[in-house]
């Protein structure tokens, strides 16, 4: 017997304003129930675990222990750029000059996330 991952839940002071934001970082929709106010809103996901977020009133406070990785369908940096442009801020740059590595960024509360290269940057690398 084993478990199987649920969901990933997120802590936040705005539920519905941080769902928001993963959905449109993810392309994954809203569930379809969850409205602006409510204190628990779901991003869906295609395969694997929704991104759940839970209001609480306590803020962030240090760096996460646990975050998201995303790879993304275009480039590592059109995709830092586009997150940029949703509302995310740039915390640390783990890119290499033979274009290996990360960007880290932070949701619109804090949350730290790296932002991968793409899998046509991959292929490149590794051909």
């Amino acid at each position: 017997m084993v478990s199987v991952v649920q969901n990933v839940a997120i802590d936040c002071a705005d539920a519905y304003g941080l769902a928001r934001f993963w959905s449109a970082a993810t392309g994954r929709p809203l569930h379809p129930e969850d409205r602006p106010g409510d204190r628990e809103t779901q991003v869906m996901s295609a395969e694997g675990p929704v991104l759940y977020f839970n209001q609480v009133p306590e803020p962030k406070t240090v760096k996460n222990r646990l975050h998201l990785c995303l790879r993304p369908e275009t480039t590592r940096d059109e995709e830092v750029e586009r997150l940029l442009g949703l509302g995310a801020t740039f915390v640390g740059d783990h890119r290499n000059p033979d274009g290996t590595g990360w960007a880290v960024l932070a949701d619109p509360e804090g949350n730290e996330f790296c932002v991968l290269r793409g899998e046509s940057e991959r292929t490149a690398t590794t051909s």
